[in-house]
């Protein structure tokens, strides 16, 4: 199967990258490199089957890329991640995730491609009133960038009404695993593992009981291969494990893993932050056949294992 991922330099999409290659398939990958790293394909670009072209999904080239390559299956992932850069930017956030998820679809209309597997978040349930957040919860967007998300997937069922084009959504809660940045739009696990390994500071928001749903990125590329597939057209599945682990909490497990001190500093909350998120992913079970696997222990000492690795090469040790 012929498979493009955009975003696929970045830490998911390099993650899923990987695993296509390793299961046979053929992959290009579509990426600027403006939050992604080239060295994140390091292994990929041993593959026959893989190619890199280094463009913005905004690109008018795209098209030409996606015909000639004609993919089956595009993985969406390329996107604007910032939150906060979306409120201060809202129109280079819509020319990047609007803009650029419709220049996408256009591009698979004429290769004919068969299926769109659209990476969207959770931010697009603004603040849920339950929890975690079911199947078929309205979406309420706070931000430009949840409000493009959404928009991508109205775009999606647009394809789909006018031209048959197969979709699925998956709404990623908090993501971590190897390869992801301390930097820029980080995850709080890449920043206290980077933090703790190196002896720095780190900071807990508020009073430590803010709540987040961890996901293990290896479970979340088993969910966009499973998605590839035939199942699941139309819909929208939740990617988490439905607990919630609060942010103290976080920090101790990290610190463990780290083999490092459990003494966090505190901050006043910031604003906008969410009290609480966890998702259902129940249905993409019934949808999908796929569950969480990883445990957030497990998942949190392969993560601190893969940076102490990579802060050895780095330093030559």
């Amino acid at each position: 199967m012929r498979v493009l991922v955009t975003g696929g330099a970045g830490f998911i999409g390099s993650n899923l990258v990987d695993r296509l290659l390793a299961e046979g398939h053929e992959v290009a990958v579509v990426d600027d490199l403006s939050s992604g790293d080239r060295e994140n394909l390091a292994d990929a670009a041993g593959h026959a089957g893989f190619a890199l072209h280094e463009m913005s999904v905004t690109d008018p080239g795209l098209t030409g890329v996606v015909e000639r390559f004609r993919p089956e299956v595009i993985c969406h992932l390329a996107a604007q991640i910032s939150v906060r850069r979306s409120v201060a930017e809202p129109v280079h956030d819509a020319r990047v995730n609007v803009e650029g998820t419709v220049n996408l679809l256009e591009a698979a209309r004429r290769a004919g491609t068969r299926k769109v597997v659209f990476a969207s978040s959770v931010a697009v349930y603004g603040r849920p009133k339950v929890l975690p957040v079911p199947d078929g919860a309205a979406v309420d967007p706070r931000s430009p960038y949840a409000a493009a998300k959404v928009s991508g997937e109205m775009y999606l069922a647009t394809f789909s009404a006018l031209y048959g084009l197969q979709y699925t959504t998956l709404v990623l809660s908090n993501v971590y695993g190897p390869r992801q940045s301390p930097e820029g739009e980080a995850g709080v696990v890449a920043i206290f593992t980077d933090a703790l390994l190196s002896g720095k500071p780190t900071v807990v928001y508020g009073d430590g009981t803010q709540t987040r749903d961890y996901i293990y990125v290896d479970d979340v590329v088993d969910a966009f291969v499973r998605a590839c597939g035939e199942r699941g057209h139309g819909r929208r599945f939740n990617l988490g494990t439905g607990v919630q682990t609060t942010d103290r909490q976080l920090h101790s497990l990290v610190a463990a893993a780290a083999g490092a001190p459990d003494e966090p500093g505190y901050a006043p909350p910031r604003l906008g932050d969410l009290p609480a998120m966890a998702v259902d992913p129940a249905p993409a079970y019934e949808g999908l056949g796929w569950q969480p696997r990883t445990e957030l222990a497990v998942g949190l000492k392969a993560t601190v294992e893969w940076a102490r690795r990579r802060r050895g090469a780095a330093s030559g040790a």
